[in-house]
């Protein structure tokens, strides 16, 4: 790459990260201020719409009660929103790391601090949301968690940035159809709102960190950076639903997630918010070779 196309990029970074800076000064939410966390939870409102919940069209849906479709859903919104909470957590690691790498007098370096000072008021958001319904924060699974603590290590360059996309991407495309829901609790559609608006500029920060870097890659590069948007991704879509949810309704665990596992329902779900991402995935070139069957298996590619 020439010295001016370097200084070129670099420029338009700035820019970016200038015009980011900005929005998020001019419009931003502190959950502590802006949610009313003592509202009363409306009883005929749903924490999730029905035909999201994992089981729903399976025989066990059928054999739910209306009261146990809503508390299923319930223990599905805070499974959602506590994976929010850990992979938001693993993304502030990873963002910390690149502040350390560049200048921190550049806007650039400003946008990814005041990104991680978005994230913390998320994941308290979250936090807030799950211990106000009443509701276990659930998270990954145990050997997931363990199995995370290496990304920050070895994650790097554009799959860095990918892998933030697909957990943030994930939830953005949910929850822009739950704030619009008239018949989920106002908590929920406020929170998903305050999320949708701030991430917004997370996500045009980290596709243009994308497609940046791989425009630079070499091929040996590449199949590094496919193989690991595909291991993170297959991981951010397996663990929205904690198995441990469909024992809050008397199902069990194992038995309800595999029925949840073959629901073309819930297949559809996944591959629907993962939609807009997997478009963004495939046109930087990080979606093919081997890595394909890590794709399939995490349900972001429809059948």
């Amino acid at each position: 790459m020439s010295r001016a196309l370097q200084v070129a990029k670099v420029a338009d970074r700035e820019r970016t990260a200038g015009r980011l800076l900005k929005s998020s000064a001019e419009k931003f939410y502190d959950p502590e201020v802006d949610i009313d966390w003592d509202a009363p939870i409306a009883e005929d409102k749903y924490f999730h719409p029905e035909h999201r919940i994992s089981l729903y069209g399976t025989e066990l849906w059928e054999r739910l009660t209306p009261e146990q479709r809503v508390e299923l859903g319930k223990h599905e919104t805070a499974s959602i929103a506590s994976t929010g909470i850990f992979f938001e957590v693993l993304l502030m690691q990873m963002l910390l790391k690149q502040v350390y790498k560049h200048d921190p007098t550049t806007d650039h370096v400003h946008y990814m601090l005041t990104e991680i000072a978005d994230e913390c008021r998320h994941s308290t958001m979250f936090g807030k949301a799950c211990k106000r319904f009443g509701v276990p924060a659930y998270g990954p699974r145990r050997w997931i968690k363990s199995l995370a603590r290496i990304l920050p290590v070895v994650g790097r360059g554009p799959s860095v940035y990918a892998a933030i996309l697909v957990a943030e991407e994930i939830l953005d495309r949910m929850q822009r159809e739950n704030m619009a829901d008239e018949n989920l609790q106002p908590l929920i559609r406020m929170v998903n709102r305050i999320h949708v608006l701030e991430e917004a500029r997370h996500v045009t920060f980290a596709r243009q960190e994308v497609a940046q870097g791989m425009s630079e890659a070499g091929w040996v590069a590449k199949q590094y950076h496919r193989v690991m948007a595909a291991v993170v991704s297959y991981f951010v879509a397996l663990s929205l639903v904690n198995p441990k949810v469909y024992e809050a309704v008397g199902l069990n665990r194992r038995e309800a997630w595999k029925a949840a596992r073959n629901n073309p329902h819930f297949q559809q779900t996944i591959a629907y918010w993962g939609e807009r991402i997997m478009a963004f995935l495939k046109e930087a070139d990080l979606v093919g070779g081997p890595s394909m069957i890590l794709w399939r298996r995490s349900m972001l590619l429809p059948k």
